[in-house]
């Protein structure tokens, strides 16, 4: 296909590689004592994959929760959690980020045990981030979440049209779905984000205008506003035409964005990632965009500077692989420097700006003789501000410059996660 094609092409550019290769390989013990020994602080990533019920639309690892298999997995992390305790070797842990799945599941079935031996085992300089239900936001449910130190809550509302909901198969109305939202938004906490998917099956300018309205009414301190991405794995994407007006698509969603981005700064927030909007004066809630992080649980994914791998998706092969008291990885891939760069590059753009010293400071390369080109390019194109020091995308650049990288990763995506949710030990994937 001609999109293949020219995917190769650019990656070639970026990367210097024209194809990504994933293989079975497990690093040693040894090897990842060297790697962090490296690396002077680090992101952790905490994966619950189990839900009530699997969404049609959700690309995310998951399985339906059982108890049997929820406490076997409590312990299997537990183990996973010690090993890297003493390879850490007190490493500072300055971002933790709690995801799934659907991780308030697992209130007072497990979590709470979990996050405290995270506490007890690493060298926490940082306040959770986690993901939740509506329908978990019971006053029970956020007692106990404020008492495991959470601070900043995320809550998958994804519509507030009954209609809406229904398509996605959501188990709750939108007035049900608000009390609980309120609920969450009256007690402690820093930042309750909300999720919210736009560009649904004839969703209409009117429904997204009045969305945003009504999430600015509830008090929330930051909307996450994602389109739906049809991934061909899940059950919404399988008989999906991923080509057929493919370009008009792009341009609708462009349209539904500018409504976004007209109500929430008319409303006092600030745009804090490509889909994000935060108020003003508050700390964002965010998922692992740190540039170095750990990933713990079935399908975590870890990147320690120059090598990226990522566990089994299986729970049950991951909970079996760490009763060996072996590593439960999967797949891995040695970066060269030029991967790394791009790597950095592509999550420095998903939150819209950066300094140009922290790159320097990382790779040891100015970082206007690296991306001097492509960054001019750019700033013609009104997509970008290129400062001496910064570079900050503009409303127009924050949507072009991601659906440019959307190119890439949502291939990269389907093809890595599709595989190993359907292989738990594959050979080799090729991106």
């Amino acid at each position: 296909m001609i999109s293949n094609y020219i995917r190769k092409k650019i990656s070639k550019h970026f990367t210097g590689e024209s194809e990504i290769i994933f293989n079975n390989n497990t690093p040693t013990t040894e090897q990842l004592v060297n790697k962090f020994d490296e690396i002077s602080e680090i992101g952790l990533y905490l994966h619950i994959p189990f839900c009530e019920k699997i969404c049609p639309y959700c690309p995310y690892n998951k399985e339906v929760y059982t108890k049997e298999l929820g406490t076997a997995y409590i312990k299997a992390l537990k183990y996973e959690i010690d090993t890297y305790s003493s390879i850490l070797k007190n490493k500072p842990i300055t971002s933790f980020y709690i995801g799934g799945g659907t991780p308030s599941i697992m209130l007072g079935k497990g979590i709470d045990e979990i996050i405290t031996h995270v506490y007890k085992s690493f060298n926490m300089q940082c306040k959770p981030h986690m993901e939740s239900h509506p329908n978990h936001l019971t006053l029970e449910n956020l007692n106990i979440i404020e008492s495991l130190g959470i601070k900043y809550l995320s809550v998958g509302l994804e519509s507030l049209q009954d209609k809406h909901l229904k398509m996605l198969q959501r188990p709750y109305t939108v007035s049900e779905a608000k009390k609980n939202i309120e609920r969450a938004i009256n007690k402690n906490f820093e930042c309750v984000n909300v999720d919210y998917i736009f560009d649904l099956p004839e969703q209409t300018k009117q429904e997204i205008e009045q969305a945003a309205k009504d999430m600015v009414q509830l008090g929330i301190h930051q909307a996450a506003t994602y389109p739906l991405f049809r991934f061909p794995y899940t059950r919404l994407g399988k008989d999906f035409n991923y080509t057929k007006n493919a370009l008009n698509t792009m341009f609708r969603r462009r349209k539904f964005l500018k409504i976004f981005e007209n109500i929430f700064y008319n409303s006092g927030f600030r745009r804090s990632s490509v889909w994000a909007f935060t108020q003003t004066g508050i700390d964002k809630y965010c998922s692992v965009t740190v540039p170095m992080y750990l990933g713990l649980g079935a399908s975590g994914s870890s990147y320690l500077k120059d090598i990226f791998y990522v566990n089994t998706f299986k729970v049950k092969e991951y909970i079996n692989k760490i009763r060996e008291e072996k590593m439960p990885i999967s797949l891995s891939i040695n970066l060269t420097k030029k991967m790394q760069m791009s790597g950095w590059l592509y999550w420095r753009l998903y939150e819209t700006h950066f300094n140009k010293a922290d790159f320097e400071k990382r790779f040891n390369i100015e970082f206007d003789l690296e991306y001097n080109r492509i960054i001019k390019f750019w700033d013609l194109l009104g997509f970008l501000n290129n400062g001496q020091d910064y570079i900050k995308l503009t409303d127009k650049g924050s949507y072009w410059i991601h659906a440019f990288e959307d190119f890439f990763s949502i291939n990269y995506i389907n093809k890595l996660w599709g595989t190993s949710k359907v292989n738990a030990w594959p050979e080799q994937v090729i991106l």
